[in-house]
């Protein structure tokens, strides 16, 4: 069965045409994703773009959006919701999400400065690392219970 954005986990589908699927764009500098949301709550959970900054344009819907700004900045989130022809930008490097807050599918095309952006998801990195890190490490950083921890690692 094909999965959709209804389907998946986090409630979206991420179609990346980057350097890996048009080798044409080496060296040119960009590369776009298109972002199907399912309605009420699906999501691009919080990742990070280390090679890129994006650019989101709403095709459809509404989405709630936000970054988070570095610890130097006290991890202050800047945040909005978009609508259909709204346009936000997520700087390179920041911790990013969009959330689909509206009764019907949302649509997004994200623009991004690199052909080759990367994309680090917080949540499967790190509950999701292979060889898994300690469960005392994360316990601890969170503050979480271990069995918290566990419970966590085992869904990713």
């Amino acid at each position: 069965m094909k999965t959709t954005a209804s389907t998946s986990p986090v409630g979206s589908i991420v179609t990346p045409v980057n350097v890996d699927q048009i080798p044409g764009l080496n060296t040119l500098g960009i590369s776009l994703a298109r972002i199907d949301y399912a309605p009420h709550g699906g999501q691009n959970p919080p990742h990070t773009h280390p090679r890129a900054t994006e650019i989101l344009t709403v095709l459809e819907g509404t989405l709630y959006v936000g970054f988070v700004m570095s610890n130097q900045l006290n991890n202050t989130l800047i945040s909005k919701v978009l609508n259909k022809g709204d346009v936000f930008v997520f700087p390179v490097g920041l911790i990013h999400f969009q959330e689909n807050i509206g009764r019907t599918k949302a649509v997004a095309i994200a623009a991004l400065s690199s052909q080759n952006p990367g994309v680090v998801t917080i949540a499967n990195s790190v509950f999701g690392s292979n060889p898994a890190i300690d469960p005392d490490v994360l316990a601890r950083a969170f503050q979480l219970d271990q069995k918290v921890v566990k419970s966590l690692q085992a869904k990713f």
